[in-house]
């Protein structure tokens, strides 16, 4: 595969800090460059541009500096900002994937930072314990994550439907806060899922930027165990991370993963306790602002949506 698991054996820190990485060293640069460099020449990108020109994204991200007012979010199917559409540009020439199951999960809730004692209650997660939810990130300019993840995912689903994959949201503004990220992993187990992802923005630092995509580490404590689901995980992880790169012409994180797009994670209850294959993607780092300008493009969601979908249905037509 061109791209390897890259688990950095990070401690486990406040959001805000895993949100928030470290002066990177010259020396530390120049793999990752390297890496990223011979990912995009090995799988190419759309009409020769650059992979130069990244984009990014967390999880239970940290929250935002400023708390954000509730976004106004596209319903269903539509779009707010004015670009193209949801659904368009869906992959041709696959066969269908009828019967197949997945489980999309918004990351965040637009509701979320008006509650803040039920988001900050503790749950466990296995190997320990972790916020209910977090409010997310935002851009300066106060787009929500929670609105990014929306968007992206009503893109993503009817990207899947086309091709006769049956879509099921975790979460769809349906919620009056989360749910917690330990509901979260349920809603898929509950679904049997045949693949799970998790979308997602990071809030790094300016000058962080592209995307990740974060797999499951191999946890075995408590209610999780993620034995059976690490090997499809990253499966599902590398073809998504492939995919997104070809799509989106945005090269993997120049912060996390050593330029491979991939990190490895077990401080995620969303993971941990997944039963399915399940990973999340931090699609760009709204903090920064020239990964914030495509996030903010309805255009740019449209081939973040494609690249996952493209991943997705790959691992599902290889299962």
């Amino acid at each position: 595969m061109l791209y390897d698991d890259d688990d950095d054996n990070r401690p486990s820190l406040s959001r805000r800090l895993r949100k928030s990485p470290g002066v990177i060293t010259v020396a530390a640069l120049v793999p990752a460059c390297l890496a990223g460099w011979l990912i995009w020449h090995s799988v190419g990108g759309p009409d020769g541009t650059s992979a130069k020109s990244p984009a990014t994204a967390e999880t239970q991200d940290s929250t935002p500096s400023t708390t954000p007012a509730k976004p106004s979010h596209p319903a269903d199917g539509d779009n707010k900002q004015g670009d193209d559409k949801p659904g368009n540009g869906a992959p041709a020439g696959h066969a269908s994937l009828a019967g197949k199951v997945v489980v999309i999960d918004p990351g965040h809730n637009p509701n979320n930072y008006r509650h803040p004692t039920e988001i900050n209650r503790r749950v466990n997660i296995g190997n320990g314990t972790t916020e209910c939810d977090t409010t997310g990130t935002s851009t300066n300019n106060g787009y929500a994550e929670a609105q990014f993840t929306l968007d992206v995912s009503h893109r993503l689903r009817a990207l899947l439907e086309k091709q006769g994959v049956k879509v099921r949201l975790a979460q769809n503004d349906d919620h009056s806060f989360g749910p917690c990220v330990t509901e979260r992993a349920a809603f898929g187990n509950k679904a049997k899922a045949d693949a799970a992802v998790s979308v997602h923005a990071d809030g790094s630092s300016v000058g962080h930027r592209g995307f990740h995509v974060i797999l499951p580490a191999l946890v075995k404590a408590g209610a999780a165990d993620t034995a059976d689901i690490v090997a499809p995980s990253h499966d599902l992880g590398t073809r998504i991370a492939g995919k997104f790169v070809r799509d989106t012409g945005t090269a993997p994180s120049n912060y996390i993963g050593g330029g491979t797009g991939l990190d490895t994670r077990g401080d995620l209850g969303g993971l941990n306790l997944s039963t399915v294959p399940k990973v999340f993607i931090e699609c760009g780092n709204m903090r920064d602002p020239k990964d914030a300008a495509l996030l903010t493009s309805g255009s740019w969601r449209q081939k973040a949506a494609q690249g996952i979908a493209d991943g997705i249905s790959s691992f599902l037509h290889a299962e």
